[in-house]
């Protein structure tokens, strides 16, 4: 038998041998054992977690759906207001249609076209210029004279010079197009005999002409040899003139019109033209309102609602037989949303209290008792429409009204609250002005010691203004200065107009087409004896005043002729442009702001970063955060419970498995004692 130290020293060896396999690898736990297995471990964990995880599986399941439901309300809100968008502008509710008796005339309406029927007849349609050379017998080959064609059309001169290298008939041809600003285009036609050259201005109308001077270098620019043969001028036309420039000529109730064009759409304000052949007789152009496109727009709008009605119905919903609610029963923030939306679109519009339609109701808009959807009747709103048709644009739009037709609504602002606000103007706007010092004599004459000046309009300085030198009579006089004024680039290019005419004395009056304290006439400079015979020399004249007076009794601010309510005021936003009249009470200005706008307004709240819907949505997500942290912490704990587990379970199987080597050795000890004994017997 071995000594006992020794078997001491195994026992403390395989001891150690477990110990450091256990700690090795925690899959080998139980070995000692056989029952406190990793296994067991992992099923005491799961039976841990199970409780807390279904927990907030199910809340986080819930606050998901509820979320997913806002996010439902949210994209039919935004639907909604898309649709109040389109209704919140006064063209949507003023749609036009046109049509026309002829089909010579085709016609298209905005909404700004004012309702009406109008008598039409199309004597003569526009016509682009188009003139032909003679046949020749190559395009490419055949040589046709050099010099220089000088081509004009609409004013403007091209000079274009033929020489060796382009003096064919495609060479001219392209040479013509080549030449960036002339509205001409030069073709080579195939006539199956030979080859012309064909010219067509770009654009239609008697303006559009097409004038052709040569200076052909064979010594005669008017015969028709050589390059003089494309002349064609007033006196000298020696190519074919197949179809000569027209303007469009027609009469409109009577009145006679003409236009460079056959398309039109500065006739009648609202309307465009496309005229494609004469009428043979007056035809009539008939403007209604296009009551069917109201209804479509209206119906947008209602159908909008009730998507948006009927998700809050299903999320709100609660069943009695089950017991059951839907999402987001009992949430305030839903609950807001449902009655301002509802508010909104159920009460009378500010305003509008002696209007013929005051509210949805009176255009045929009704709401169901039960579910809250709402149904539109077209007949209602066709009727309306066609009774009151300003009355219906302002119940859904942003609208603006005066009792005095010389003072216009302009704007409101964002601050505006609806209602009446009484108007006293104190002071009119004028306009800057500057008269001359002498009366025309009633026969003027003007040569070159009096035949320039400039002029400074509101701040901008004219070119040299040269009157044509001439004898002119009072009125002859004025229409020359206002025709030479009128053609200066310096003041049409910045925008600027002044005009002139002659005050009771018959002197020179320039006045300014602005209005208000900007509002200036300056003369900068004159000839030798323009102050003499003309009456003015340099100076400034009066400059302008702007409006003044007050909205809702308080000052407003004055530009021109434009007066804006003062700020922190119940009217501020609004402006208004006193045109005419007198000072003192000018009535009042009402602003009405229809349901559409109020949705619009009331939605945007809903929808922006501290709104009723966003701060709904905001509170889920917190919780769902929440509900992140608590996984966190669950999976922390957990890992704590295994750790701990794994510690527990490794030192009681080391514990048994000392306990089984220390059962080994005494049995073998007994054994060995048992071997000696029967040995010695």
């Amino acid at each position: 038998m071995p000594p006992l130290a020794d078997n001491d020293e195994y026992r403390e060896t395989s001891c150690f041998c477990i110990w450091g396999f256990g700690m090795a690898n925690i899959t080998s736990i139980g070995i000692g054992s056989g029952v406190l297995t990793s296994d067991l471990i992992d099923k005491l964990a799961a039976a841990e977690r199970e409780p807390t995880e279904k927990r907030l599986d199910a809340k986080e399941e819930e606050i998901n759906a509820k979320l997913s439901d806002m996010g439902r309300i949210q994209s039919a809100l935004t639907d909604l207001r898309i649709s109040s968008r389109v209704l919140a502008q006064p063209e949507a509710v003023n749609a036009r249609t046109a049509t026309s008796s002829s089909g010579s005339i085709s016609v298209t309406a905005s909404e700004s076209a004012a309702l009406g029927s109008y008598s039409i007849d199309v004597t003569q349609l526009a016509t682009n210029h188009s003139l032909s050379s003679a046949v020749v017998a190559d395009a490419d080959t055949t040589t046709l004279g050099t010099g220089t064609l000088d081509i004009t059309v609409n004013g403007v001169t091209k000079s274009i010079t033929i020489d060796n290298t382009n003096n064919t008939l495609q060479g001219i041809a392209n040479a013509i197009n080549g030449e960036s600003g002339l509205a001409v285009s030069a073709s080579v036609l195939n006539t199956g005999t030979g080859y012309q050259l064909l010219l067509t201005s770009e654009n239609s109308g008697a303006d559009n002409a097409i004038s052709i001077a040569v200076t052909d270098n064979d010594g005669n620019s008017t015969d028709t040899n050589g390059l003089s043969q494309f002349r064609f001028d007033a006196t000298q036309k020696n190519l074919t003139e197949n179809v000569a420039a027209k303007d469009l000529n027609l009469t409109l109730n009577g009145i006679a019109i003409t236009r460079s064009s056959n398309t039109v759409d500065d006739l009648l304000g609202g309307l465009s033209f496309t005229f494609t052949g004469t009428t043979g007789g007056p035809a009539t152009v008939q403007v209604t309102q296009d009551a069917d496109q109201v209804v479509e727009r209206v119906q947008d709008f209602v159908d909008k609602y009730n998507a948006l009605k009927e998700i809050i119905n299903e999320v709100t919903d609660f069943d009695l037989s089950t017991g059951e609610g839907g999402t987001l029963l009992g949430n305030s923030a839903i609950r807001t949303i449902e009655t301002q939306v509802r508010n909104t679109l159920s009460q009378p519009v500010q305003g509008l209290e002696s209007a013929q339609v005051r509210a949805l109701s009176e255009l045929g808009i009704t709401s169901d008792r039960t579910t809250g959807l709402l149904t539109l009747d077209e007949s209602t709103l066709k009727s309306k429409l066609a009774a009151a048709p300003d009355d219906v644009t302002a119940l859904f739009a942003d609208q603006g009204r005066t009792d005095d037709p010389q003072v216009q609504f302009v704007r409101a602002g964002s601050k505006t609250k609806p209602g009446s606000y009484a108007i006293n103007i104190t002071q009119m706007a004028t306009q800057g002005s500057l008269a001359g010092s002498v009366a025309l004599s009633g026969s003027t004459v003007i040569d070159a010691n009096n035949d320039t000046f400039k002029i400074k309009v509101d701040g901008t300085e004219s070119g040299t203004i040269t009157l044509t030198q001439n004898t002119y009579s009072n009125a002859a006089l004025v229409a020359e200065i206002q025709a030479q004024l009128d053609a200066d680039t310096t003041l049409r290019n910045a925008g600027k107009a002044v005009t002139v005419s002659l005050d009771g004395s018959n002197q020179l009056v320039f006045t300014s087409a602005t209005y208000g304290s900007s509002s200036k006439v300056e003369i900068t400079s004159v000839d030798t004896n323009t102050a003499a015979t003309l009456g003015i020399s340099v100076g400034t004249g009066t400059d302008g005043l702007d409006v003044a007076g007050t909205i809702n009794g308080k000052a407003g601010t004055g530009t021109g002729q434009r007066l804006e309510a003062a700020e922190g005021d119940d009217a501020e936003g609004i402006a208004v442009d006193i045109v005419g009249g007198t000072t003192g009470n000018r009535g009042k200005v009402t602003y009405i702001e229809g349901v559409a706008e109020r949705l619009i307004d009331g939605i945007n709240g809903m929808l922006t970063v501290d709104g009723t819907l966003t701060s709904a949505m905001d509170t889920f997500n917190k919780q769902l955060a929440q509900i992140a942290e608590e996984r966190a912490k669950m999976e922390d704990r957990i890992d704590a419970l295994t750790t701990r587990l794994q510690k527990q379970f490794t030192a009681a199987d080391i514990l048994i498995s000392n306990l089984k080597s220390t059962g080994d050795f005494i049995t073998q000890q007994l054994d060995a004692l048992a071997g000696t004994s029967s040995s010695n017997q």
